[in-house]
C-alpha cells in the first residue's frame, strides 16, 4: 500500500496534487511520503510483537536525514555499512545503542569512528576483520559487541547481483566454520560476542529461503550455546520484497514474515533485529519526470524524458521493473500503445522499459515511476554533469524539498585546478 493515488483526474502525494510540486521544484524529483514510510515501519514493528526486538532500518536503500529522523521518531534503529551512514545516523538524532554496523570492509577508521561514537554491535564478516576490530578496541580501552554474520548457504532465488547468502558470495563465514570462528572470537579480549548475524539476499518474494535460512541459525545457537557462547541476540537482516509492478502477485506481508521469525527462532529466548529497507521506503517514493520528446522509430516509438539512468538506475543495473504512470489520470478505456521509455544520458543503457504500454502521453506531460524510494536517490550520480536531483517529503497536505538540487557552479567549483594549469 502506498499514499500516492488519482483524485480528480490527477495524481497526488497523500493531500498534495504531484503536478504542483513539480511547478515549484521542477522535474526530474523524488518524492516520498510520510504517512507510507510510518505505515510500514509500524507493519514491520507489530509484527514481531511479543518478541523482544528493535527494528533496524537498512539506511542504504535511502539515505536522506529527514527520512531517516521520521524513523528514528518511531523508534527505528539502523543498520549502515560505511563511515558515511554512520556519521548521518548519528546526525539524524540516532543514538549509538540502536545503530548496528555491517559491511565486509570495515576499515579500522570506521570502527574506531562507531567505538568512540558509541555502537549497538558489529555485524564481523571475516576473520582478518575480527583481528582487526579487536586491536582498534584495545588501543581504545574497550570492548566490541559482535555477531558474526553467517553464510548458511541457502538460495534466496532472487536476482544473482543481490543475493547474499550462497556459498560462493563475498558475504560472511561458511555456516560449517562457525564452531571454529566463534572459538577465535571468545579468545580476543576486544571482543564481546553477543549473537549471530545472517542475511541471505534483497528483494525475496517467498519465505521459503528464509526458513531454511532460520532453520540453520537456530541449530547454530544450540551449538554455539554449549560451546559456552552467550548467544542472545539474532540479527536476521532484511530483504524481504516488494511488489515493483500492480500485475505481479504480492509478495508475503510482514505479519507472514514475523509469524516464521516466531515459528522458527522463538522457543530461543533471544532478541531478534530485523534491517528492513527496501520494503520499509520502496514504495513510499515515486520519481517525477517530464516528456521532452515522443519520437518515431524504425518500428518502434520513443518516450524521451529529462529523468535518466544517473537519476534511477535500477533500470539499467539489474533491469528492474518500475510501474510508468502519467499524472494526469487518463480517461477510462484510453488506449494504450508500446514505447521505450528512455532518458536524454549518451547511452544505449540510458532505457528504463522496452515495448511498455502506456496510455497517450505527449511532451511536457508528467510521469511517475513507482516504487523508486528504494535504491533511487542514493544510487544516483552528476554522471554527464546532470545535477543530483531534488528529494521531496510530503506530510498530509504539505510538502518540503530535503535535498536541493545543485547549480552547474556548484558542481562545478567542487573541482579544484592545479596551480600549474
Amino acid at each position: 500500500m502506498d499514499h500516492f493515488l488519482y483524485r480528480n483526474g490527477q495524481l497526488f502525494a497523500e493531500d498534495v496534487p504531484v503536478a504542483e510540486i513539480a511547478e515549484a521544484v521542477g522535474t526530474p524529483f523524488y518524492c516520498y511520503s510520510t504517512a507510507t514510510l510510518t505505515r510500514h515501519f509500524r507493519l514491520f514493528d507489530e509484527a514481531l510483537e511479543g518478541t523482544e526486538h528493535l527494528v533496524c532500518y537498512a539506511m542504504k536503500a535511502a539515505s536522506n536525514q529527514a527520512i531517516l529522523k521520521t524513523l528514528a521518531a518511531l523508534g527505528a534503529g539502523m543498520d549502515v555499512v560505511s563511515g558515511g551512514e554512520y556519521a548521518r545516523a548519528r546526525a539524524a538524532g540516532v543514538p549509538g545503542e540502536r545503530i548496528v554496523f555491517s559491511g565486509v570492509g570495515k576499515t579500522r577508521e570506521e570502527m574506531r569512528q562507531a567505538l568512540e561514537g558509541g555502537i549497538r554491535q558489529f555485524n564481523v564478516e571475516s576473520e582478518p576483520e575480527m583481528a582487526a576490530l579487536n586491536a582498534v578496541a584495545l588501543e581504545l580501552g574497550v570492548t566490541a559487541p559482535i555477531a558474526v554474520r553467517v553464510n548458511p548457504d541457502v538460495d534466496a532465488k532472487t536476482h544473482a547481483k543481490i543475493a547474499t547468502g550462497k556459498s560462493e558470495n563475498k558475504f560472511g563465514i561458511p555456516i560449517a566454520r562457525a564452531r571454529e570462528v566463534y572459538a577465535e572470537a571468545a579468545a580476543m579480549p576486544g571482543l564481546e560476542v553477543v549473537g549471530i548475524d545472517v542475511h541471505i539476499g534483497s528483494q525475496l518474494t517467498e519465505l521459503e529461503p528464509f526458513r531454511l535460512a532460520y532453520e540453520k541459525v537456530a541449530e547454530l545457537t544450540g551449538v554455539l550455546r554449549r560451546d559456552g557462547h552467550d548467544i542472545r541476540r539474532l540479527d536476521l537482516g532484511g530483504g524481504l520484497g516488494i511488489p515493483y509492478t500492480r500485475s505481479n502477485d504480492a509478495p508475503p506481508l510482514p505479519t507472514e514474515y514475523g509469524q516464521l521469525i516466531k515459528d522458527t527462532l522463538g522457543h530461543l529466548g533471544c532478541e531478534i533485529e530485523i534491517e528492513p529497507g527496501r520494503l520499509v521506503v520502496g514504495n513510499a517514493g515515486i520519481l517525477v519526470s517530464r516528456v521532452i520528446y515522443r519520437k518515431s522509430g524504425e518500428g518502434r516509438d520513443f518516450l524521451i524524458l529529462d529523468a535518466a539512468m544517473n537519476d534511477l538506475i535500477r533500470p539499467a543495473m539489474y533491469d528492474a521493473h518500475h510501474d510508468i504512470v502519467p499524472v494526469q489520470e487518463p480517461a477510462p478505456g484510453a488506449e494504450q500503445a508500446p514505447y521505450d521509455v528512455v532518458g536524454p544520458v549518451c547511452e544505449s543503457g540510458d532505457t528504463f522499459a522496452r515495448g511498455r504500454m502506456l496510455p497517450p502521453v505527449g511532451e511536457g506531460d508528467l510521469v511517475a515511476f513507482r516504487s523508486a524510494g528504494a535504491y533511487g536517490a542514493v544510487m544516483s550520480s552528476e554522471y554527464n554533469t546532470r545535477p543530483l536531483i531534488p528529494e521531496v517529503l510530503v506530510h498530509e497536505h504539505q510538502f518540503a524539498v530535503i535535498r536541493q538540487r545543485p547549480t552547474f557552479d556548484e558542481i562545478i567549483k567542487r573541482d579544484t585546478i592545479p596551480e600549474w594549469l
